[in-house]
């Protein structure tokens, strides 16, 4: 398993999917998202699930514009779910206009970050561990993870109060 994560590491290149507003499909490098720029990246454990569909990714949509005022020019958020799950996911939120939904169907991504989570108890496979990350031009200045099942560090508040 990759190191974890930490504030000061630089953020590791990856390729995440997702859809764009023509429909289609299109390969992204993390790298060509945040170089450059401040961004926010959070995590999820899955499309669809309680805690993620009611408040994380609803949160960060609600603060989008306050996120933005402080110098957020990206708010991404990744999930171990194919691109069509995080296309029709996405879709759920018909308020949003800032949160990106970026797929790592295969953990790739999740792994290099060292923040995978081992939910095959419970019938999900390996997952990532929530988080959110604050980035400046690849650099880690914030690492607000969570412990299994726990959500009490990554909101978009607690990123809020770190800018």
């Amino acid at each position: 398993m990759a190191p974890t994560i930490a504030v000061g590491d630089t953020l590791p290149e990856g390729t995440l999917s997702y859809f764009d507003d023509a429909d289609n499909k299109q390969d992204v490098s993390i790298h060509s998202l945040a170089a450059g720029k401040k961004v926010i990246l959070f995590g999820v454990p899955g499309a669809f699930t309680p805690t993620c569909s009611m408040k994380h990714v609803p949160g960060f949509i609600e603060k989008a514009e306050e996120l933005k005022s402080k110098g957020v020019d990206e708010i991404l958020c990744i999930s171990v779910n194919d691109p069509f799950v995080m296309k029709a996911w996405a879709k759920t939120y018909a308020d949003n206009k800032h949160v990106k939904f970026l797929a790592d169907g295969s953990a790739t991504y999740t792994h290099a970050l060292g923040l995978e989570l081992d939910l095959a108890d419970k019938g999900l496979g390996i997952r990532s561990r929530r988080f959110a990350l604050l980035v400046d031009d690849l650099k880690v200045k914030v690492a607000n993870i969570e412990g299994g099942g726990e959500f009490n560090v990554s909101s978009a508040d607690d990123i809020l109060k770190a800018l």
